[in-house]
């Protein structure tokens, strides 16, 4: 069974930082592009940012240059890094395993790690 745990949410002040971690079981994340989502109240769930197992990483355009995602083979885990934050960042923060050129994501959703940015 491969499961994905998310963890490292919190509540912060804008402007702080906040690390969350994926720790991966059943499956070994380097063998696949990892993303991480977000679902904020009232809205859909979009992509955050990727990481292919060359290491290219891509993120969107409300988080570059803020947020950066990277993996720790030893450990099964990637990381997603989130410098100066801003109330906009509150959301629900999933990982997930996703098909190399898809948008499409392998299993199902975890419970997610909530991240809380006040003003």
């Amino acid at each position: 069974q491969v499961q994905l745990v998310e963890s490292g949410g919190g509540l912060v002040q804008a402007g702080g930082s906040l690390r969350l971690s994926c720790v991966a079981s059943g499956t070994i994340l380097s063998s696949n592009t990892m993303g991480w989502y977000r679902q904020a109240p009232g809205k859909q769930r979009t992509l955050v940012a990727t990481l292919t197992r060359d290491g290219t990483t891509n993120y969107a355009d409300s988080v570059k240059g803020r947020f950066s995602i990277s993996r720790d083979n030893a450990k099964n885990t990637v990381y997603l890094q989130m410098n100066s934050l801003k109330p906009e960042d509150t959301a629900v923060y999933y990982c997930a395993r996703r098909l190399d050129g898809t948008s499409l994501i392998l299993g199902s959703w975890g419970q997610g790690t909530q991240v809380t940015v006040s003003s």
